[in-house]
């Protein structure tokens, strides 16, 4: 390695340098090299490694040492360099007559007390642009400090306060950022969870209602195309028994419970019921003759229903109910005439109008009343508007009702307890002041038989039954008046047609007749006619064609020349 360094190469002058070592900041340290020593100076290694000093040296030699930081060649003898361990090139010397300084690893002269600066000259380093300034040294006690010991701490600038603005600017707007970000994230999320929930609320239900595919059977899924059949319903039949001019009208209470609906079905007397020995008869005649236990089951096998119980309601009982609850509001479509009054001049007790107040007396003649020319059917819808007003003006409170079933004293079949009919009206009065509460009239045919409309609407929606009338081709339907004057021959008569093969209807008594007769309306019927009369034993001559009665296919009418020994 050539520790020379040509000065003149570099611009500084014919004057060789020489390298002497590195400072503790790793900057290379040079000495000049007096022209008359530049062939005798022997090599010292402390020259490069102790920083031009060598502490060995005598006092003369050391005083020949170059100061690489004097002022070069000046005539004068070099001086004592001072160890500067910050490499500044910088060092103190007293001019104290022409001795020299003692060494101070500090930098500082040995003697005591403040002590001139000399002049100084910078050695060239390479790197540097030019000569460096010399630091200020502040003294302070017993040591100084040297402005390149704090150099890590930087002044601010002039642009600091913009830089501070810049850098708040730039942390607001982060900070703002990372919110809506926030914000974003919250929104997506909850928006996550209500569909998660949605769907899951649609799962359920669907589950609930078991149309998720594959989770039903063949079974559930007709269940669900037919929910008229699924629907719970409470149902009572009610009889009215007009006790002074007789006869009977017939309605069910029905309380649908699935669909919050009450109705009044009313039944025609004419519907045909079978009974259990496979016999035909009619509503009317069921329920004067196999009283309430026999008409429920024969009604439930017609209709398809299950009925809970029989309410027999006696016209004293109804008079006293509407009476009790303070009178009904009904809009009355005909005069009925007070049945109490003697002379045809008399005012009507009902007036035909909308909203008009009825007492006991009045609902009780109206709900009866079959005016001239009319269907009964006539007489059943009345029932059925005096029905729906008592439910109107009844109390809708379960304990309420039941004290007013129980004041009105009336004697309740069973299974029915007074407990349970007023629990039952007090449903359907609460439906019936909502509005949720209608009256609809079961159509039946002339022969007693149920319609096709009636199967639709009426026993399949409001009761969920099934039509199941008489199968008219299973057995000739056969009613019979007792005209005999004998009350047994009634009984004997049904007794032998039902042997026979023949269905028995009771057409009641009447008046006596001399001769029987057998009738047919139908000329296809008219062998069934005469077969009808062979089994009585009755003549041929007895069968004609004629007008029969109810849903009967023959009727027959027994006289005073019936035998039944001799049948």
């Amino acid at each position: 390695m050539n520790d020379r360094y040509d000065a003149g190469a570099a611009g500084h002058g014919a004057d060789q340098y020489e390298l002497v070592g590195y400072d503790e900041y790793g900057r290379p340290v040079y000495r000049q090299v007096p022209p008359q020593q530049q062939t005798q100076q022997p090599y010292d290694s402390y020259a490069q490694q102790g920083y031009g000093y060598d502490p060995y040296a005598t006092g003369e030699q050391q005083a020949q040492q170059y100061d690489p930081y004097g002022g070069g060649d000046t005539g004068q003898q070099p001086q004592t360099p001072s160890y500067d361990p910050y490499g500044t090139g910088s060092h103190q010397q007293q001019h104290t007559g022409g001795h020299s300084a003692s060494y101070d690893p500090y930098g500082r002269t040995a003697s005591s007390g403040q002590q001139p600066r000399v002049a100084e000259q910078t050695a060239y380093i390479p790197h540097q642009a030019g000569p460096v300034e010399e630091p200020v040294t502040q003294e302070r006690g017993d040591r100084d400090y040297r402005t390149e010991q704090f150099a890590f701490v930087e002044e601010p600038d002039q642009d600091s306060e913009d830089v501070i603005d810049w850098l708040k600017f730039t942390e607001n707007r982060t900070e703002r950022r990372e919110e809506a970000k926030r914000r974003a994230r919250a929104r997506v999320v909850a928006l996550v969870v209500v569909l998660a929930l949605a769907a899951a609320g649609g799962v359920g239900y669907l589950w609930y209602a078991g149309k998720l595919p594959g989770l039903s059977s063949s079974d559930d899924k007709k269940d669900t195309a037919t929910p008229t059949g699924a629907q719970k319903r409470d149902v009572i039949v009610v009889h009215l028994h007009n006790t002074k001019k007789g006869g009977t009208s017939t309605a069910l209470l029905v309380d649908n419970t699935t669909t919050k609906q009450g109705t009044t079905v009313l039944l025609p007397n004419a519907l045909a019921l079978s009974g259990d020995d496979g016999s035909t008869t009619t509503l009317a005649k069921s329920v004067d003759d196999d009283g309430s236990s026999g008409t429920r089951e024969e009604i439930d096998t017609v209709l398809g229903t299950e009925i809970q119980g029989t309410w027999r309601l006696d016209t004293p009982y109804l008079q006293n109910l509407v009476d009790l609850i303070g009178n009904i509001d009904v809009d009355t479509n005909a005069n009925v005439p007070d049945p109490e009054a003697k002379s045809k001049g008399t005012a009507p007790l009902v007036r035909k109008g909308k909203a008009q107040t009825l007492s006991g007396k009045s609902a009780v003649a109206y709900a009866t009343y079959q005016g001239s020319g009319e269907a009964q059917n006539a007489q059943l819808e009345r029932f059925g508007q005096v029905m729906q007003a008592v439910l109107r003006k009844l109390t809708s409170d379960a304990q309420g009702a039941t004290t007013t079933v129980q004041t009105l004293g009336m004697i309740i079949e069973p299974p029915l307890t007074d407990k349970d009919l007023g629990a039952f009206l007090a449903k359907l009065a609460d439906l019936a002041k909502g509005g949720d509460y209608k009256t609809a009239l079961l159509p039946v045919q002339t022969d007693g038989t149920l319609s096709a409309q009636a199967s639709a609407s009426v026993v399949k929606d409001v009761l969920g039954g099934t039509a199941k009338s008489p199968d008219k081709d299973a057995a000739i339907r056969v009613s019979v008046r007792n005209a005999s004057g004998v009350k047994d021959n009634t009984g004997k008569a049904r007794v032998v047609l039902l042997n026979g093969g023949f269905s028995f209807q009771d057409g009641g008594s009447g008046a006596a007749e001399a001769t029987s007769e057998v009738v047919y309306a139908d000329a296809a019927a008219k062998d069934d006619a005469t077969e009808v009369a062979k089994t009585l034993g009755l003549p041929a001559g007895a069968v004609s064609k004629g007008d029969v009665s109810g849903n009967a296919d023959v009727s027959v009418v027994l006289g005073q020349d019936y035998a039944p020994s001799s049948s």
